[in-house]
């Protein structure tokens, strides 16, 4: 597999970086995880528009779901020959109604499902394409959702949006990469069942075992460096910072 960061900020764009999205390839098969705001022009740099073969969304707040409703106007309305088929998208129950009330102004209600092949995601495993996807639901204030993603004996971990969660260490056992966010700090937020801090995410990853730690979904107010150094401080393995365009083969 290829993990392309698409972004990798959290809650809005930084100066540098547009929010989660991460693009995964596997046999030509092309995979998105999430698409925050700004991500649609960034995945561009990367593959076409209609490239993509399925999309899951871990959960529906905006800085994992909102450039979805850009990219309904380019399957629905831009699309050379004709509307695009219908894309397989996975999220939690009612990402249609979520992103036809964000969007505000589709032909009718069932437009987006025109374009989007909308299926709901519930804790399990699936194949999706060449793919194996195992999923479960983690600590947030929305329903929102882990993924462990495997092909030909390797694997990746995406943590969405989380506190600190069985849910999320048993996916992650044994993973090859362990692409986990960072939102706070540690000693400083305190705030359960929202987000994990730098420490946190490198527990997580030495306890189980994960062969490499990628902190991602750092908010532009957090120092990363000091959140890199706290993961650092607890697991020993390969631990750096989630970069725009960065490419990881799993």
């Amino acid at each position: 597999m290829k993990l392309t960061v698409v972004g990798c900020s959290g809650s809005f764009p930084s100066e540098g970086s547009a929010c989660s999205s991460y693009l995964v390839e596997a046999d030509g098969f092309r995979l998105l995880l999430d698409m925050g705001n700004g991500a649609l022009g960034e995945l561009q740099r990367h593959i076409g528009l209609y490239d993509l073969d399925a999309i899951l969304l871990s959960h529906l707040h905006p800085d994992h779901c909102i450039d979805m409703c850009g990219y309904f106007v380019a399957r629905y309305y831009r699309h050379e020959g004709g509307r695009a088929g219908p894309l397989p998208v996975y999220g939690p129950e009612g990402t249609e109604q979520r992103l036809v009330t964000a969007y505000g102004d589709v032909p009718d209600e069932r437009s987006m499902g025109e374009v989007f092949d909308f299926r709901t995601l519930v804790p399990g495993a699936f194949a999706l394409g060449p793919l194996t996807i195992r999923t479960d639901v983690v600590r947030h204030p929305v329903e929102a959702f882990a993924f462990r993603i495997e092909h030909d004996g390797r694997s990746l971990v995406y943590s969405g949006d989380t506190g600190p969660c069985e849910a999320l260490h048993k996916l992650a056992l044994g993973t090859d990469l362990l692409l986990c966010e960072a939102s706070f700090t540690y000693g400083k937020e305190d705030i359960p069942d929202l987000h994990l801090n730098g420490r946190e995410a490198g527990e997580h990853a030495a306890r189980a075992g994960v062969g490499r730690l990628v902190l991602t979904h750092i908010p532009p107010w957090t120092d990363p460096l000091t959140n890199l150094r706290d993961a650092r401080d607890v697991f020993d393995g390969p631990t750096e910072l989630a970069r725009t365009g960065a490419v990881y083969e799993i």
